[in-house]
């Protein structure tokens, strides 16, 4: 009898296709958004996540407190060299690093442009900021402690011709009018501060930029992870008294590895309840049309309807026969939304993974054996009806 209903409800949408897929179109739109969001949402949590990982859960990152913009571009009061010996005479650090950015002018030829020249220490404290933002040279070598204008190119440097066609390794440039050989180009990091950027050593940038003092960013490896927290709070206390300021009127920010995956993850969902609040309205539109449609129908079909009572149909059979054709339509319009929603986040994953160059970002998708226990279950459903 059920199956009957079944292919009464069919026919009946297969017949008027038109306003059938005009229905089904807000149904779609809806869950299609929502389903994007959600995996989306999920695949930048993993993206962050893994990022994170790359880090390392053992360091920290110390900045001045700024304004909106890069750091050290709008700092209320800047790092020195002196903040980076007190951290390291913090106990319960294996190494500390800092380092200092610039804005400068950048020639190459005829090709002028505005880059972010990052300056970079020596020995130790280089491979700590290597290790931090996962530099890695793919052409040519890295900066060596005895090099002075030597430079590393970001990928987009290269890649995305910010300077010309021509720039290669070994070509020369002028930092801020100082000449500089290219000794390396670095691999693609996923993060465009810095593919976008020319590192040097750092005192050649102190020199050629007159900042004798100034760090825009220190960063703290920890001997053990499990106390990081606690080291957090005694550089804080050590910078305190340093720099002479009030607890809750630090002039810099002491940040841990929780605290900015937090910062992210807290973003990320606020913009994800928005975007599926909108979404939400697209699937409530969507409900008003098919109740929309099916009244219609009960006013076009009123002779239909006679036919059927006629017959011996009772007005519970004909309420099920439009309930199962409204449930078909939300079904058919709910599968492909699901099918759009994914087919648009991976297209966006696609587009992130070649833009950013990174394959940490990837959608999220339900686990394989939840998907085949529902099907199972939607198959002994059918087969029963």
């Amino acid at each position: 009898m059920l199956k009957d209903y079944f292919k009464f409800a069919f026919g009946t949408i297969s017949h008027r296709k038109m306003r059938s897929w005009l229905t089904m179109i807000g149904i779609f739109i809806g869950i299609a958004a929502v389903v994007a969001l959600i995996s989306l949402g999920q695949g930048f949590k993993q993206a962050i996540n893994k990022e994170f990982e790359k880090i390392g859960t053992d360091k920290l990152i110390i900045l001045p407190k700024t304004g909106f913009g890069a750091p050290g571009t709008n700092a209320a009061a800047e790092l020195t060299e002196d903040d980076l010996m007190i951290v390291k005479r913090v106990s319960g650090i294996e190494n500390a690093a800092g380092f200092v950015f610039a804005n400068s002018k950048v020639e190459f030829q005829d090709n002028i442009g505005f880059f972010f020249v990052i300056g970079l220490p020596e020995g130790d404290e280089r491979e700590l900021v290597a290790e931090l933002q996962s530099l890695k040279v793919r052409e040519g070598r890295n900066i060596r402690d005895n090099d002075k204008f030597s430079a590393l190119l970001g990928s987009n440097v290269i890649d995305k011709e910010l300077l010309g066609k021509n720039l290669k390794a070994r070509a020369k440039i002028k930092i801020n009018d100082q000449e500089f050989i290219v000794i390396g180009i670095l691999e693609k990091t996923g993060d465009p501060g810095w593919d976008n950027s020319i590192l040097i050593p750092e005192e050649t940038l102190r020199d050629v930029f007159n900042e004798p003092d100034k760090l825009d960013e220190i960063i703290v490896k920890v001997a053990n992870v499990e106390n990081i927290n606690i080291i957090a709070e005694k550089i804080k206390n050590d910078l305190r008294r340093f720099r002479d300021v009030k607890r809750e009127e630090e002039d810099f920010d002491v940040q841990t590895p929780e605290q900015l995956l937090g910062s992210f993850g807290d973003i990320i969902n606020i913009v994800q309840i928005v975007l599926i609040g909108i979404a939400a309205i697209s699937l409530l539109v969507g409900g008003i049309g098919i109740a929309n449609t099916m009244y219609t129908a009960v006013v076009e079909r009123t002779k239909e309807i006679g036919i059927m009572k006629s017959v011996g149909a009772q007005n519970r059979d004909i309420l099920l026969i439009f309930i199962i054709e409204s449930g078909l339509l939300g079904l058919i319009g709910g599968l492909i939304g699901v099918a759009l929603g994914f087919g648009l986040s991976n297209a966006v994953e696609v587009v992130a993974k070649n833009a950013l160059g990174t394959k940490s970002f990837a959608v999220f998708i339900f686990d394989r054996s939840n998907i085949r226990g529902y099907a199972r279950k939607a198959s002994r459903f059918i087969a029963a009806s």
